[in-house]
């Protein structure tokens, strides 16, 4: 509201003048806070139910894999530390009981046969799932962004190898390679150090086989992003003031690509998990009696009808794994480009 006054002007008249209220003032320090991409991502993310849901189910399943010698030495049972008086040799070596064994010892039974607590190969086997599922999905996340980057920006000769390297790699049936190449180098490995293979040098080659048929997809996302990127006006004022090719890459071009990258790389975690779970499925991934969720339904089929409980634990926790990280790579892909979301 504004207070008007008339004093009287030079000519004997009146002015109008007009005094501005204190509700129009603002403090001369009052300043507006913008927001981020990334804290407006986050803001969305915590308005998404389902994505939240899906975040923290994957943060549970990632601290218990983190603490799986911890809640291990709680029961006392080691994931190949069998239990000969939880199966019955009357009963072919099945679990005493109901349910697969299921007591206050083994919180989720036992395996028949071998007597080792399904409990701590269940939190033993998930570490390596995650392990496998993370680690190939970083390696292969890096090795696309930067074939990406040099596909898209450089053109010409650099492109049409790389985009060529591209489609052979896409064209792969990539389980059917994993299959035949894993026993060849596993088999070379123990055949170098004379005696039974390493695990980590197993999981490794694990992590390299899946990784080597993953990148080509990150690295075609990439390389269609930097094609539309290097023609903007910020690129073209870098090389105006001498820019380097390097600062051009990792300065201007690669801080846009953050969002295409992380929607890649959350998307390739539950898949590349997947991938290795069919592999030890078949035989070909981690090799018993060490523990991996894959091998475990592979042995719990020949016992399913005697005792279900053994197939039932592993499949619904590697389903709920899946499912979870599928929903969260969903989640933030809707919350980085809201142009996305579904409808």
């Amino acid at each position: 509201m504004t207070t008007q006054h008339q004093p009287a002007d030079a000519g004997g008249g009146t002015a109008l003048l007009t005094e501005p209220s204190t509700q129009d003032l603002r403090p001369a320090d009052t300043v507006v806070a913008g927001r981020s991409p990334a804290r407006m991502a986050w803001k969305r993310i915590r308005r998404d139910k389902v994505t939240m849901a899906a975040l923290v189910a994957t943060l549970l399943f990632i601290a218990i894999a983190l603490l799986a010698p911890v809640l291990t030495a709680l029961t006392s049972w080691g994931p190949i530390t069998p239990d000969n008086k939880a199966i019955n040799p009357d009963t072919g070596n099945f679990p005493y009981g109901s349910l697969g064994g299921i007591s206050a010892q083994h919180l989720l039974g036992v395996e028949p046969g071998t007597g080792y607590d399904l409990f701590a190969r269940i939190v033993y086997g998930l570490r390596t799932s995650l392990y496998v599922g993370f680690a190939s999905a970083v390696l292969s996340t890096a090795v696309g962004v930067v074939a990406g980057l040099a596909a898209g920006y450089f053109g010409g000769w650099v492109d049409s190898l790389l985009s060529r390297v591209m489609d052979v790699m896409l064209a792969f049936p990539q389980l059917l390679f994993i299959i035949a190449l894993t026993p060849v180098i596993q088999n070379a490995l123990q055949t170098n150090s004379h005696g039974g293979t390493d695990e980590n040098l197993r999981l490794l080659v694990l992590v390299l086989n899946i990784a080597v048929f993953a990148w080509a997809y990150t690295a075609r996302l990439v390389r269609g992003q930097v094609l539309s990127l290097r023609e903007r006006e910020f690129v073209d004022a870098a090389r105006l003031m001498s820019a380097g090719r390097r600062h051009i890459l990792f300065r201007q071009l690669l801080p846009n690509l953050w969002a295409p990258i992380l929607i890649s790389f959350a998307l390739a975690v539950p898949q590349n998990i997947t991938t290795e779970a069919a592999l030890s499925y078949l035989g070909v991934g981690v090799i018993p009696p060490n523990p991996d969720w894959g091998a475990l339904l592979s042995d719990a089929s020949q016992f399913f009808l005697q005792d279900p409980m053994y197939l039932f634990v592993p499949g619904v926790l590697l389903f709920l794994l899946v499912l979870a990280l599928n929903l969260l790579g969903d989640g933030v892909r809707d919350a980085l480009d809201p142009r996305a979301r579904r409808g």
